[in-house]
């Protein structure tokens, strides 16, 4: 299965309530802290609400 490597890049601090609440349930809330997910349509959406605050880096699985 594909998985995501998710950072933090940027503070959420001056952004709305619901996208720092994405980026908690993401797990993530410092900067250049890493988490990783399996692909699914909702940790996609995730980021693309927040890829102004992270990187992101699809990883093959073998």
């Amino acid at each position: 299965m594909k998985k995501v490597k998710i950072t933090q890049l940027k503070s959420a601090i001056d952004y709305s309530k619901d996208q720092k609440d994405t980026i908690k349930s993401l797990g993530l809330g410092k900067l250049h802290r890493t988490v990783v997910h399996d692909v699914t349509p909702q940790i996609m959406g995730m980021i693309r609400k927040v890829s102004h605050l992270v990187e992101y880096e699809i990883i093959q699985e073998e």
